[in-house]
């Protein structure tokens, strides 16, 4: 790995005002693959003036040149794409071929998306005798998770450059390097000093200086809800606002006139894929009773096949974390059909894809976001009952409902109260919407939608 030993600010790479250093471990074997700066709330501060600085200028730029820095940060992405995919390898865990086909290309689609956005998307609009502006909220501080680094970063970063947003990120401890790259293809496309700026650091230290700081007039955070309750608490308090996208604890509807092995089989893959780290991934299966002892077969079939296939979690703390879920779910009476708590390597944050049977809606592991390759099969004894348990928890970020006729799976969904439903298998799409009801977050992210977090509008009157 090349060295990380700079903070990006002000259209520069610069030192760090200390000299304390964050270690970065490859979860795969525990080695130490390199450091990046532990910024100070001085770096922070620096990093929010340059952003300020730049943002009138920014803002006044025309959506048309907006669209073609972000079109060039488009092209270097694709060009430095197989770097990107071993650098998430390296530093997440994440196998190369998952890495290559999700790490580095979603967010080539999810850019390429905001630079047509930026061209085409009305920032003014005649109502009545009034001109509508839509005009950028300000300079954002954004706060990236270690599950997604770059797909984290783009799902802020380009919608705010789109809309004529300055920013300052905090990437994750645990994944900065790729965020490292992100910062060098931005200077390689050509966007303006200080429009965006890097600094690597501690949650506690340089994330609580971005939220606190008085020159930030927006944070977008994705992580854990009880982080994010503290950021609205804080950014409230300044009457800032926030974009929130939280935990998750999904629930994988398969209807009685579904197609069992495909449903369960994707559902399965859905929970294994980047090692269950996905906030939004369906942990809960509910099917119902009269075919619940096949589905339970096919998921501990189908997540054997997985126990070579998957990659680490990111961290010791998290892999303990894990285990203690799945240890939880064992003490509680839940039915253990594939993996357990062991080890299943000598080296490496390794969990074994883990699926329990006979679990019910009040369990722990029924209700509180994992984070890992964990799935529960519930069963339920009509649609109303799975209603109950799909919606039985505090949080609503995704799901997805199988069923024979579409018609009858979209009927279910639009009583789900969750932000995203997947219908029979339904493909990712960059310009939907993202987010959650409840305790799952505020705001959505992709698409116009996620552009329109970025803006506030202004009414001249004629």
């Amino acid at each position: 790995m090349k060295p990380h030993d700079r903070l990006y600010i002000d259209g520069a790479w610069r030192p760090a005002v200390g000299s304390d250093l964050i270690e970065v471990v490859n979860p795969a074997d525990e080695q130490v693959i390199g450091h990046v700066p532990a910024a100070s709330a001085e770096d922070v501060d620096s990093a929010v003036r340059a952003a300020r600085r730049a943002l009138p200028d920014w803002a006044a730029t025309p959506p048309a040149e907006r669209s073609a820095r972000l079109a060039a940060l488009r092209d270097v992405l694709v060009a430095r794409q197989e770097e990107i995919a071993e650098t998430v390898t390296a530093e997440l865990g994440s196998p190369l071929k998952l890495s290559q086909a999700v790490h580095a290309a979603v967010p080539v689609a999810v850019v390429g998306s905001y630079a047509e956005l930026a061209a085409t998307h009305p920032f003014e609009e005649k109502v009545g005798n009034s001109t509508v502006h839509l005009e950028p909220i300000g300079v954002v501080g954004a706060i990236t998770p270690w599950n997604y680094p770059l797909h984290q970063i783009v799902a802020k970063a380009a919608p705010a450059l789109a809309a004529g947003c300055t920013i300052v990120l905090k990437p994750a401890e645990d994944t900065p390097l790729t965020a490292q790259l992100f910062a060098e293809a931005v200077h390689e496309a050509g966007v303006p000093a200080g429009v965006f700026n890097l600094v690597t650091g501690l949650g506690p230290v340089a994330g609580q200086a971005l939220v606190e700081h008085p020159g930030v007039d927006l944070v977008s955070f994705t992580g854990s809800t009880a982080v994010g309750r503290r950021i609205g608490a804080v950014a409230g308090g300044a009457l800032k606002k926030v974009a929130l996208e939280l935990g998750g604890k999904s629930a994988n509807v398969i209807l009685p006139s579904a197609d069992l092995a495909r449903a369960v089989n994707v559902g399965v893959a859905n929970v294994m894929t980047n090692s269950g780290q996905t906030c939004s991934a369906w942990t809960r299966m509910l099917v119902h009773t009269d075919r619940y002892e096949e589905a339970v077969e096919l998921a501990a079939t189908a997540a054997a096949k997985y126990g070579d296939r998957i990659g680490p979690v990111v961290n010791a703390r998290q892999r303990d974390r894990v285990r203690g879920y799945i240890e939880k779910g064992l003490a509680e009476g839940a039915r253990l059909v594939a993996g357990g708590p062991e080890a299943p390597r000598e080296r490496g944050y390794h969990v074994s894809p883990t699926v329990f049977a006979d679990v019910t809606p009040e369990m722990t592991i029924a209700q509180e976001e994992i984070f890992g390759p964990v799935l529960t099969v519930l069963r339920y004894e009509d649609e109303e009952d799975a209603l109950r348990i799909a919606n039985g928890t505090v949080y609503g970020l995704a799901g997805a409902v199988w069923a024979g006729d579409e018609a009858e799976a979209v009927s279910f969904a639009r009583r789900m109260d969750t932000g995203q439903v997947d219908i029979n298998g339904g493909r990712f799409n960059p310009l939907a919407p993202f987010g959650g009801y409840k305790q799952s977050g505020v705001g959505r992210e992709l698409g116009a939608h996620g552009l329109t977090e970025y803006l506030q509008t202004k009414s001249l009157q004629f």
